[in-house]
């Protein structure tokens, strides 16, 4: 496994290690000792799994209580997956960080609780498997502003095409409204 710092030194980006030959591929997505020793430190209590179409973005969520670290990867497709650093005392806060993660790439990227976390599809269909350090709670979720220009997020849209939302995505709250970690 290799990480890679990106420019909030938290998020990591995770190429794992891989293995092919005539009969396919074999790869280890996830081994404890592994992620130590890279100083990823938490235990993951739940898998999602997600399936979108082309132009689908999801996000940006968080949960104010009981936040989640997620460990996300795209089996299916492309995405490009982007983290926002929602921890007001933090030197990157308001900062964002994104991401191609691909079937073909095969990259993972770590992301600690405290950031919002987004996607969006850029291949005709994608799956996302992703863990987190802790269980979904629906009365805590948040959903940040996918587009709040004081974030800034660079999206990969084509021009002049707006991202097929969820009404709860689409009500997202700009960061300067938005409830933040401290």
């Amino acid at each position: 496994m290799i990480t890679y710092s990106s420019s909030i030194p938290q998020v990591a980006l995770i190429k794992p290690q891989l293995f092919e030959d005539s009969r396919g591929f074999f790869l280890e997505s996830y081994q404890f000792a592994k992620f130590v020793q890279a100083g990823i430190l938490t235990q993951f209590v739940q898998d999602n799994h997600s399936g979108s179409k082309r132009g689908v973005l999801r996000g940006l969520h968080y949960q104010i209580h009981q936040p989640q670290g997620k460990l996300v990867r795209a089996i299916a497709g492309e995405i490009y997956d982007v983290a926002v650093d929602l921890r007001r005392s933090s030197p990157t806060f308001g900062k964002w960080v994104g991401h191609h993660l691909s079937a073909e790439n095969r990259l993972q990227i770590w992301i600690p609780p405290g950031f919002a976390h987004g996607f969006y599809v850029i291949s005709e269909w994608a799956e996302v498997l992703y863990k987190t350090t802790d269980y979904y709670a629906p009365q805590f979720e948040r959903t940040l502003l996918w587009n709040d220009p004081a974030v800034g997020i660079d999206w990969p849209l084509p021009p002049d095409q707006h991202p097929i939302l969820s009404a709860k995505d689409a009500q997202g709250v700009a960061l300067s409204e938005a409830e933040v970690f401290d």
